[in-house]
């Protein structure tokens, strides 16, 4: 399973999504971040796709699925624990008219889980 995660805003945020992507099993990794995120989170197995949250959600949603329509096609994992509403909404509209399944995904106590 693909997994997408939000990787901008929160205090130890960050931290949560590196250990989320190491510790799972993924196929590929897709990390929505901003210009500040591309610059300073170092990821070994992950695709940024860079957005400019000044936009528009309509705009930010057809940005991020633009990019994920050419990649994406089968049900994929989300993790929302960093970024902004604006930002998860966004990205599960982008998710949601590719017309695919989701399920949520964290790190816990227990290590990564299905919420």
């Amino acid at each position: 399973m693909d997994l997408i995660v939000c990787l901008s805003t929160g205090k130890g945020t960050w931290g949560h999504v590196n250990r989320l992507i190491s510790d799972g099993k993924w196929g590929k990794v897709y990390i929505i971040t901003n210009e500040f995120g591309k610059e300073n989170f170092s990821v070994k197995n992950g695709e940024l796709i860079v957005i400019d949250s000044r936009k528009g959600l309509e705009d930010l949603r057809d940005d991020i699925y633009n990019v994920l329509k050419e990649n994406v096609n089968e049900e994929v994992g989300l993790n929302f624990i960093s970024g902004t509403g604006k930002e998860h909404m966004a990205l599960l509209s982008a998710v949601l008219k590719l017309g695919i399944g989701i399920r949520f995904f964290a790190l816990t106590k227990d290590g990564v889980k299905e919420i």
